[in-house]
Formats: C-alpha cells, structure tokens, sequence
C-alpha cells in the first residue's frame, strides 16, 4: 500500500488534488499499459475522439469499459486504490461510478480547458475522488493542473470542450468558469511531474484542466464516491449516461446498483 500521511489526506482536504506516489505496482501499470492499448484499438460505445479533425496530434477518449477489459477491472477491486479512496474521503465505503480512458497521441495541440466534472454528472455529495493515473512519463508541462481549494462547494457552469455550449444547466443559473490562465497572479495552480503508476486524487469539484501533449500520454481515470453521495437524475444527457437508470434508481437514492459495484470494503 503507498504510503499515504495524514498530511497528504488533510492537503487533499484542502486543496481538492493530492498526487499520490506509486499508486500501482510496475506489473499493474504494463498490465493497465496493454489494456489501454487494446481499448484504443477496439473503442467501446462510448468512445469518441475530443480534439479537432485540424489538430496534428489526436485526443481519444473512452467510458466505462470495466465490465469488458479485465485489466480496468483489476485494476478497480485489486489495486491499493479502493483502500487510497477511503481514506482520502473519509467514507466507509467506496463504490466505483465510472472508469475513463483519456490519450493525448504526440503533437495533440487541443488543451483540456478549465472545468469541473461533477457538473457534468447525475450525482450530488461531497465523498468523491477520479483518481487520474497515467502509463507514460507525464511532464510538469503537459500534465493535470488543478486550481487550489476550487472544491469549496462553488459550481461551475459545465460546457462542451470543443464548441463551448451551455448544453447541461441554463444559461446563468451557475457561476462562469473563471479565467485562470489570464488571471494567474490571483490563482493557486497545482501540478507535478507523473512518473507511470503515479497517480493524482482530486475532487469532482477541483477546477482542472491541461495543455496539449509533445509527447503520448495514456491515461486510466477511475471516479469513485462515498457515503453520502446520492441520485441525481438530469433533464439532459451527462456525460457519462447510464442509459435507464433513472427508472431504475429513484432520485436521491444511495448509488445502490449493479453498475456502481462497492470496491471498499472488499
């Protein structure tokens, strides 16, 4: 189990990113290696690419594959990372809400721009983590940046990466996203250099964001909630859909169904 102080949980706390050394043994990270590599090959239905047709690089990402690539699933219930999540959070338990599978290929200019994810969900509570876990070498420049303590309960309007609609909540009900790269002196940006199998824990509510890609880089991102997460059907498609859940699992429900397994405590 990495070594993880109550000073890392308490900077996580904080700050809503923590990065977390070692996540994965040397044979869980080849073993994640070739299944990312397999998923690329054989993309799921989910599977899109989110960078431009113009872009000399591509961005390609995918969800929700545990139920079809062994490795994901490993990698899920085996590793230190169901145990990593509990005590981040604080939650007795830990149920898995959905895997991502994210590539930069070498040359992709198209930016991650700044956003929150749990917007963008059909969840509500506080006990979250996505564990972002890279399989290359990760720079300090083309890796995660967080904006430090985004995750005090302020949300964000959601937008399309690419078109930057308003597609989720209307128009003006949440805050606009600020501009953190024009208004850097007013800002906290966190980032580190990954090595593979390094690992950064953040909040659904941590503003994040990155740059292009020189360089590969292949990532396995796994989101996972706690105790008091609940139910929290949409009007609009999220991202990702769980297509019928909503006549299955009623609003403000615990997230008690097959497709949201408890990992922690196995």
């Amino acid at each position: 189990m990495p070594e993880v102080t109550y000073a890392d949980v308490e900077f996580y706390q904080c700050n809503g990113a923590v990065a977390i050394r070692n996540l994965l043994t040397t044979d869980e990270v080849d073993s994640l290696r070739k299944a990312i590599d397999w998923n690329i090959a054989n993309p799921g239905p989910l599977g899109a690419t989110a960078s431009r047709n113009t872009d000399p690089g591509r961005f390609f990402e995918d969800f929700c594959n545990w139920q079809r690539i062994p490795a994901y699933r490993d990698i899920i219930f085996e590793s230190a990372l169901p145990e990593m999540a509990a005590r981040l959070m604080g939650s007795e338990t830990v149920r898995l809400y959905h895997d991502h599978m994210l590539v930069k290929e070498p040359k992709t200019k198209q930016p991650t721009p700044w956003h929150q994810d749990q917007p963008y969900y059909n969840i509500s509570g506080k006990q979250n983590i996505s564990f972002w876990i890279p399989v290359d070498h990760v720079s300090r420049d083309s890796t995660l940046e967080f904006v430090a303590s985004s995750n005090d309960g302020t949300w964000y309007m959601p937008k399309t990466f690419l078109s930057e609609q308003a597609k989720w909540f209307p128009e003006g009900t949440l805050a606009e996203v600020p501009d953190v790269n024009s208004e850097s002196d007013s800002y906290e940006v966190l980032g580190w250099e990954l090595a593979p199998g390094d690992a950064v824990a953040f909040h659904m509510l941590t503003l994040h964001g990155s740059a292009g890609s020189t360089a590969r880089r292949r990532a396995f991102s796994v989101r996972v909630i706690g105790d008091d997460i609940r139910h929290e059907p949409r009007k609009w498609r999220t991202s990702p859909e769980f297509e019928g859940l909503v006549d299955e699992l009623p609003a403000g429900a615990e997230m008690d169904h097959p497709l949201f397994p408890v990992i922690h405590p196995r």
